[in-house]
Parts: structure tokens; C-alpha cells; sequence
């Protein structure tokens, strides 16, 4: 049996009765790294025999373990913290197992998208994706969050301390009012959830930080459940050439459109931007 097995993302406290006794019980732990595992191994008396698998043995590593898995023999497969195959190695391994019709379990656990979700405090009515690490070249990232935007929804991802500012400016520069949460070191003993628009969270990080980053982002409203584009940009341009003020306009939409504030005020922003609607106030 393969056991795919959800370590703490932080707290060594955080791992279920379960994936200890998987441990316990298994012939063989596939780690990513068998250094940080015989911590987690040792702070609970666990005395399995451990071996590597990662990013860059896991094509021979799997043809191993798959090995020992035909023999009847039951591997742990583990991670630094979280789940396998969540932007971490071991995809291979539960692709290969499932594709042979090999024994495999999932024991669940900590989740660093799933914790951030929880403590972002952000509508996530219109569900959330989980994006792994955001791309590295800002023109990558700009094309990713317009494909982002249009399918709404809450972005959930992985982020370095080093890039986070980075990538909290680029992201500001498309949408600033977006609601986000910066997660840092969840379940650690310095951790800290920071809220606020992008702009803001984009200047609080402005001088770098470090540990590890997950960003919860409020994409908006799906295209698929709002009116198009064209019709919105239309009824803004229509509610400021009648005279209201940009955060009215921006409370009218939202009443009639069942538009997010931030979206609305948005829309408003780019609408009065773009000069088609007469004076504005």
C-alpha cells in the first residue's frame, strides 16, 4: 500500500494520529528531504527507514517504490510540509501507482492553500484556485491574473519572501482595490496574516520580507455571472454623464448589478478613465 501522507506545514504538533501510525507501520518513507522528515520522525519516536525522492530522482525513485509496492512492502510518501504532489514532488509517484492499479491511500492533513483560504477572511462564494508559485516575469504575471480575473473567485499561491514585493507591485499596478491577504508562516511561531487592498499590502512589503508566502487574492466576480464588459462599462459611463460622483456611480452599480464594491469602484475608475462619459466629479 502507498500511503500519501499531509505533514505540518509549520507545527510539528499539526500531524494527524493517522500519518503517524503510518510511519509507524510502513517499510520504507519516501521523503523530499530525509533530513527535515527525521525531525518530524524523531519528535515522535518513529524509527522507519527513509529514503529521498524529489524533483530530481523521481523518475528513478518511483520505478523503485513501485517495486516494493508489487512485493506487498507499504511506502510512506511524504513531503517537507503538506501534501504530495501540491506543488511539492510526488505526482509521479501516485500517477504511477494509480495507472499499475497498485494499493494507494490519501491521509489528509495541514494545507498551506487551505489554511491561508480559512484566514484570509475573503468572500470565497465563487470558489477558490490554487495557482502553485506565481510566475516569475511580471509580463508572465499580468497575463496570468487577466485569465485570473475573468474566470473570479479567490487566487490562492505560493510566493518567495525575496519576490513577494515584486510581485505585490506588479499585481498593484493591475488592481489595485483587489482585496488580498499575504500569509506568512502559517502555523509557525512568528506567523502573520496580513489584509488589505494590493496597494495597500503592496507598500506594507515594499522593503522585502522573509518565510514562506501564501497569497490569497479576490479575483471578483466570474465573467460567466456577470453582465459582459461592454454593458457595465456602459451603464458607468450613463450614471456619470448624469452627474453622480464615482462613489456613487460605483454604489449604483453594485445595487443593480450585484457587483463586489471593489469591482464597481473599479469599473468606475476605468470608465471615468477613459474620458467617454463627460465631465466628472
Amino acid at each position: 500500500m502507498l500511503y500519501v501522507c499531509a505533514t505540518p506545514i509549520g507545527n510539528l504538533d499539526d500531524v494527524t494520529t493517522r500519518v503517524l501510525a503510518a510511519l509507524r507501520a510502513a517499510d520504507l518513507v519516501a521523503a523530499e528531504d530525509t533530513r527535515r522528515t527525521r525531525k518530524l520522525l524523531a519528535r515522535y519516536d518513529i524509527h522507519t527507514a527513509t529514503t529521498s525522492l524529489f524533483a530530481h530522482n523521481e523518475a528513478e525513485k518511483t520505478a523503485y517504490v513501485l517495486e516494493l509496492l508489487r512485493a506487498g512492502r507499504d511506502v510512506a510518501l511524504v513531503t517537507d510540509a503538506g501534501l504530495p504532489g501540491i506543488s511539492d514532488p510526488g505526482l509521479r509517484l501516485v500517477a504511477a501507482a494509480a495507472a499499475a492499479g497498485l494499493d494507494l491511500t490519501v491521509l489528509p492533513g495541514p494545507s498551506a492553500p487551505v489554511t491561508a483560504v480559512a484566514a484570509a477572511g475573503l468572500d470565497a462564494e465563487h470558489g477558490f484556485r490554487f495557482v502553485g508559485y506565481l510566475p516569475r516575469r511580471v509580463s508572465d504575471l499580468g497575463v496570468a491574473w487577466e485569465g485570473w480575473r475573468r474566470c473570479g473567485g479567490l487566487v490562492v499561491a505560493f510566493e518567495t519572501g525575496p519576490r513577494l514585493a515584486r510581485a505585490l507591485a506588479a499585481l498593484a499596478a493591475l488592481s489595485p482595490d483587489a482585496p488580498a491577504a499575504v500569509c506568512r508562516e502559517l502555523t509557525k511561531v512568528h506567523e502573520e496574516v496580513a489584509r488589505g487592498t494590493l496597494a495597500a499590502l503592496a507598500a506594507r512589503f515594499a522593503a522585502g520580507t522573509k518565510g514562506e508566502i501564501t497569497l490569497v487574492i479576490d479575483a471578483g466576480v466570474p465573467d460567466s455571472e456577470s453582465p459582459a464588459h461592454g454593458e457595465r462599462a456602459r451603464a458607468a459611463a450613463a450614471l456619470l454623464a448624469a452627474g453622480l460622483t464615482r462613489r456613487d456611480a460605483a454604489a449604483a452599480l453594485a445595487a443593480c448589478l450585484g457587483l463586489r464594491r471593489n469591482d464597481a469602484k473599479r469599473l468606475v475608475e476605468q470608465t471615468a478613465a477613459s474620458g467617454e462619459h463627460g465631465p466628472v466629479r
